[in-house]
């Protein structure tokens, strides 16, 4: 399962402007300013799932991402992967932000496996921007954060 997430289906038609040059279609150009205003839209997390007889592998891409700001919780077969990334306030005198396109903010992402989960048995790791879990098939599971190391 996903998350809904907001879209904007004016994104690339927003950057394109063939008539940015000429004064006529000055509406067009306030739309096109009002279009980049908007917030920017919560990326979707990508991940990979891969099952074997005993255990689900789970590989999710968190760039940006320390690893004090991921929480995974487990409850049967439902997992839930929260993370947040953290705007560092760099501001110089003099500098202006024009144009940023990188997200801050907490972005997050569930999804069923076929199976219960073994909570006790859940192993975390995060190395260079992607988390990866191993997530061992059991009966019964509860509900449980799990430590990443």
């Amino acid at each position: 399962m996903t998350n809904v997430t907001r879209t904007d289906p004016f994104q690339e038609l927003a950057r394109f402007d063939p008539f940015r040059e000429l004064e006529m279609f000055t509406p067009w150009t306030r739309f096109r300013r009002w279009m980049q205003e908007l917030p920017t839209v919560e990326p979707m997390m990508k991940l990979d799932v891969v099952e074997d007889e005993k255990s689900f592998r789970v590989k999710v891409e968190l760039p940006g991402v320390k690893k004090e700001d991921i929480a995974i919780e487990v409850e049967g077969n439902r997992v839930w992967i929260s993370a947040e990334t953290r705007r560092e306030s760099e501001e110089k005198k003099g500098e202006t932000v024009i144009h940023s396109e990188r997200y801050f903010g907490r972005q997050t992402r569930s999804f069923f496996l076929g199976a219960d989960i073994d909570r006790d048995a859940i192993e975390a790791k995060f190395i260079d921007g992607v988390l990866e879990l191993a997530l061992p098939k059991t009966a019964a599971a509860a509900t449980q954060k799990i430590a990443i190391t």
